[in-house]
């Protein structure tokens, strides 16, 4: 059959890489595609924006699409499943009223509730005045989030009262995000570690995938501004595989439980991030759709076929037996434009893609590239997703930095400690098991 993703980041050309090992798939139409997807056997990019609605059907239905996979937030949010289904084209993805749960922290905030999903204490704010006063209320660290989507960056951490107040004036005031900051969401500050739990569902069912670290930060040590993800990395010792079934009992299937009680399966990616408090598990957020860069690092782990997983999920047929993955650890680290998240050049040549995928269960993904002729040029913030698979979390981080040390572009930036949360976390479990 032939495929259509959409979007193209390094998500997208990470489902593209694995949906093109499938014996299901003829051919993959990605639109619009980005630089390194241009290369691939069998892959062909099409201008058609992924928030194009009415383009993407009709290049459905012109290219005999028989499965659509929605890699960014935006496409879902418009609902593209809803125009898909319409059209009677099957779409690995939620409608636009599950879509919400990403689309608007407040419609999640109010499912969490609603469903028993344990979550942190906020406020919801139409108004910013009202908003400074219940923080000059509340004495304490807070974390201040747009409602709508702001491509990662609509969530600012305040430590201070005049951080607060700073932050709802550049988020509703002065707009920074756009209309998605016409509410704002007020919710206590939360101490722990993030992780990533992602989890396949079919309206009814849900499968957990590994879990999976983010690492949002600009900068080393987690400084610095929030930005789409500076790397990840599978597993993250701080949820293991043992305590997946459990989590997702926690914090997805009540959700999905809920929602199909409101005559709204919810079919596709369900991803929750979670801060690991000394109280127990709190959801920070819901995506809808994979994480980038958590995809990568996934991706690369999962040994089954990831079409026929999507088609079964769509028809409400989702096996456990279906998703397996190896035991190995895999670790992305994203190359950046030097000045992302704020402004940044383009148009940088890059060299030495071919030589890191020289080494052994080493790719590299493409985020924001652009051909031409045949040299790759940088084209966004997030340029490149070098990813490597290890026989455990050092071995993986070592091979990946090992790549990265093969690609030169002016200008470029990236993390050096993706991954070490991890090695230190199995260095503690070690040495307590030892005492």
């Amino acid at each position: 059959m032939n495929v259509l993703v959409i979007g193209s980041g390094g998500r997208e050309h990470a489902l593209v890489w694995k949906l093109s090992q499938s014996p299901l798939v003829t051919e993959i139409f990605v639109a619009p595609g980005n630089g390194g997807m241009e290369q691939m056997q069998g892959v062909t990019c099409v201008p058609v924006k992924a928030d194009d609605i009415i383009g993407l059907v009709k290049l459905a239905r012109e290219k005999q699409v028989g499965l659509v996979v929605p890699g960014p937030e935006a496409a879902l949010t418009l609902g593209i499943a809803d125009a898909m289904e319409a059209a009677g084209i099957p779409c690995f993805g939620p409608g636009r009223y599950c879509a919400q749960l990403e689309g608007s922290k407040a419609f999640a905030k109010g499912v969490m509730e609603k469903s028993g999903v344990p979550t942190a204490a906020c406020a919801v704010f139409e108004n910013a005045d009202e908003a400074k006063d219940f923080i000059r209320k509340m004495k304490r660290s807070l974390v201040i989030k747009a409602d709508g989507l702001a491509a990662g960056k609509g969530v600012i951490v305040c430590h201070s009262e005049q951080e607060a107040l700073d932050a709802v004036d550049l988020i509703m005031n002065q707009q920074a995000f756009g209309t998605a900051g016409s509410t704002v969401v007020v919710e206590e500050f939360l101490k722990g570690e993030e992780v990533s739990l992602l989890c396949l569902c079919d309206g009814e069912h849900a499968v957990p995938l590994p879990s999976a670290q983010d690492h949002k930060a600009a900068y080393d040590n987690d400084e610095g501004p929030n930005t789409g993800g500076m790397g990840a990395y599978s597993p993250a010792p701080i949820l293991p595989d043992a305590e997946l079934e459990k989590m997702t009992d926690i914090v997805i299937r009540p959700v999905l439980k809920y929602l199909a009680s409101k005559g709204h399966p919810f079919t596709g990616i369900l991803y929750a991030g979670l801060m690991m408090t000394s109280d127990g598990p709190r959801v920070l957020e819901y995506n809808v759709r994979f994480g980038d860069p958590e995809c990568q690092p996934l991706l690369s782990r999962l040994e089954s076929d990831l079409c026929a997983i999507m088609l079964a999920a769509v028809k409400g047929e989702l096996d456990p037996a279906m998703v397996q993955f190896t035991p190995r650890s895999a670790v992305g680290v994203v190359i950046t434009a030097a000045g992302y998240p704020g402004s940044y050049e383009k148009g940088m040549p890059i060299e030495g893609i071919a030589a890191a995928e020289g080494l052994p269960d080493l790719v590299v993904f493409h985020s924001g590239t652009k051909r031409d002729g045949d040299t790759i040029l940088a084209n966004g913030g997030r340029i490149l997703c070098v990813t490597a698979l290890g026989e455990d979390l050092a071995s993986a981080r070592d091979k990946a930095y090992e790549g990265v040390a093969r690609i030169t572009m002016p200008g470029s930036r990236f993390r050096k400690d993706i991954g070490m949360k991890g090695i230190a976390r199995l260095e503690q479990l070690k040495n307590a098991a030892k005492a």
